[in-house]
């Protein structure tokens, strides 16, 4: 039995930029120099989305460093990569992406307690940069209230 990871890649600017409503929690069809590269942490979220093809859902752009001990089998660091979901969840994120304005965003990268990578994916829907601002006040008010408290 594995023990639960310390392993968390975050992707920071999903918060900001999206209003995330659903979020799953996917495997990922990895290669094995892969899956060696995310549990030494390097990876990143920051430019990665989903995208539906043929009833598939899969990470783009997602970003998994060579791993330093390969060879010449390396993978591609920013290569296409499947989700593994349920059919129903498949068929719930296809009906949510066919609306306008959403969009399947990763949210955090993580090894469970089997050893196995994990994706939570989120359904979003964009923030306009008034929503961006109302947020930043948000969270600057949320930080004096605080300071006030502590004082």
């Amino acid at each position: 039995m594995h023990r639960a990871s310390s392993i968390l890649i975050k992707n920071r600017r999903a918060t900001f930029d999206y209003e995330l409503l659903e979020r799953y929690i996917a495997g990922i069809q990895l290669y094995g120099t892969e899956i060696k590269s995310i549990r030494e942490g390097k990876a990143g979220l920051s430019d990665a989305y989903g995208i539906m093809l043929q009833g598939e859902l899969w990470i783009k752009n997602m970003h998994i460093a060579e791993y330093a001990f390969g060879n010449f089998a390396n993978h591609d660091v920013r290569r296409d990569r499947k989700l593994l979901l349920t059919k129903r969840e498949l068929a719930k994120i296809t009906r949510a992406t066919k609306e306008t304005g959403f969009t399947i965003i990763p949210v955090k990268l993580f090894i469970n307690d089997r050893g196995l990578a994990k994706l939570e994916i989120a359904i979003a829907r964009g923030k306009k940069s008034y929503d961006k601002r109302q947020s930043l006040r948000e969270k600057e008010d949320k930080r004096q209230m605080d300071r006030m408290m502590k004082h």
